[in-house]
């Protein structure tokens, strides 16, 4: 079964060494501006994979990866995660895993 991308999984993508911005919750202190990021990057993902159930639902590698790519466009790129066309990657590695569509 895989997980969702973790913070140490971010930060070697975005390239970042040591652990000053890991945070302290594990000691009960805030969240660190990554894991708040890749939280925010997770939602996305199943913002729009769309109808998604927490109980049911678990994601596979695609949509790992694209919560992994939509967390480095949330912070290297923010215009390509907010617009709608957004990025063609994270686009084919949502493909077949949406269940709602918008209609205009």
């Amino acid at each position: 079964m895989v997980d969702w991308p973790d913070v140490e999984e971010l930060k070697q993508i975005l390239d970042i060494t040591g652990d000053e911005w890991d945070g302290e919750e594990a000691s009960g202190g805030s969240t660190s501006r990554l894991t708040r990021l890749l939280e925010a990057a997770i939602a996305r993902v199943k913002l729009d994979v769309g109808d998604w159930d927490e109980g049911s639902d678990a994601p596979d590698e695609a949509l790992s990866q694209a919560a992994l790519r939509m967390a480095e466009l949330m912070a290297l790129r923010p215009e390509a995660a907010a617009g709608t066309q957004g990025d063609p990657t994270y686009f084919r590695l949502l493909f077949g895993h949406r269940r709602s569509f918008g209609i205009a």
